[in-house]
């Protein structure tokens, strides 16, 4: 008799401590939230270009265990959606390739499905064209929404040809870009990179931009050299004040809505392209932060990845922040070894993610990735809008 009281009370205290030792156990199991994202192109990659490989592409990236797809929207004067804003300025509406289709709202739908978040890429931003010395039909049909150089010609850099950022028309043009988009998709996030907001150092010599700095400069003109510290400061703080802008007009419309940017190095991205996103988490624009740390070899990628966490972040930042990493461009693609030097020292200072250039990458690098993310944490909940600045 003793026996069996002794039985029913072992089990009855098993069943009240069970569902607290289950959860326990769940919660030791499951992974912590992490960024674990690529960037999908129309350039260099089919993937777009058919529903179907819009299907493959997301089915590749759910089986690897990736759960954010960083899409290209604006490339080139053109959009991969059909787009009424665009369409009233250049007479284009989508690009040819996607005409009689919606790539962006395909990707939406197969990602969605799969549990797989989409964010909005701007890939060229205040950029209007590539190895186009016109500037493409933006810039013929609008002359004065050029940002110009010291020689008066169109500001070029690594052959993209850029629009003034500084004028109000071309704000008005790229915001609206931006919140069309974000008002009529299904998108998780919208992104800017090197192109947005920038703007070459080398440009700002247009004649709107000369007379606003000459309104603030009692009338002096802009300095000669380009990288001039000062006349870096006072441009890169208008690109920053532009980005608050849209950031506001991007909330209110959307609040749940993430803003990720994927800036280069800093400070390499203010003294070349007026980029100080440092000021930008600071401000509290930014829910994710993605500076391309495109390295080819580990130690390069250390010495740049410890100047971002020991001096360009503020403690409070480090989970809003994962490192780009180059995956393939052209014929490159880094060795098994490197790759997994890259991710070997993130996970070694906390940081649980990457975001991959670009999605054919991944293809060369399936089995490793199928185990290095087996765990196929969730999306971090955290990245989400009205972080408060510091």
């Amino acid at each position: 008799m003793l026996r069996l009281f002794l039985l029913i009370l072992l089990t009855a205290a098993q069943a009240i401590s069970s569902p607290a030792a289950n959860a326990q156990e769940a919660k030791a199991q499951t992974p912590a939230p992490a960024v674990r994202g690529v960037w999908l192109t129309n350039v260099a990659s089919d993937a777009l270009y058919s529903r179907e490989n819009i299907r493959e592409a997301v089915g590749l990236c759910s089986e690897l265990g990736f759960n954010v797809i960083f899409v290209v929207t604006w490339n080139d004067t053109y959009t991969t959606y059909p787009s009424a804003h665009v369409e009233a300025v250049t007479g284009q509406a989508i690009h040819p390739d996607f005409a009689g289709r919606d790539p962006l709202q395909e990707l939406i739908e197969e990602a969605h499905a799969k549990g797989i978040k989409v964010f909005a890429w701007f890939e060229f931003g205040f950029s209007a064209t590539m190895n186009d010395s016109t500037g493409g039909i933006i810039l013929q049909k609008n002359p004065h929404w050029a940002s110009r150089d010291q020689q008066g010609r169109i500001t070029e850099k690594n052959g993209f040809q850029w629009m003034n950022p500084f004028h109000p028309k071309v704000q008005d043009f790229v915001k609206g870009l931006v919140l069309e988009a974000v008002r009529n998709y299904d998108i998780d996030g919208i992104q800017g990179d090197d192109r947005l907001p920038a703007l070459p150092s080398n440009g700002g010599y247009d004649e709107f931009t000369t007379q606003l700095y000459q309104s603030e400069h009692s009338g002096q003109k802009p300095p000669a050299h380009y990288q001039d510290y000062e006349w870096v400061k006072w441009r890169s703080a208008k690109l920053s004040l532009f980005l608050a802008g849209l950031v506001q007009e991007v909330r209110a419309a959307k609040p749940e809505l993430a803003i990720s940017m994927a800036p280069s190095i800093y400070p390499w991205s203010e003294e070349n392209y007026l980029q100080n996103w440092p000021e930008w988490m600071a401000m509290g624009l930014v829910d994710l932060i993605i500076p391309q740390v495109y390295r080819y070899n580990l130690e390069a990628y250390q010495r740049e990845m410890n100047r971002i966490l020991t001096r360009q972040l503020h403690p409070s930042d480090r989970e809003r922040f994962v490192p780009g990493v180059l995956l393939q461009v052209n014929d490159y693609n880094p060795t098994e070894e490197l790759l997994e030097g890259f991710i070997n020292y993130n996970r070694e200072h906390g940081i649980p993610g990457e975001v991959f250039f670009f999605f054919e990458g991944i293809k060369k690098f399936k089995g490793y990735f199928k185990e290095k993310y087996k765990d196929r944490p969730a999306f971090p909940a955290f990245i989400k809008p009205g972080l408060p600045a510091h």
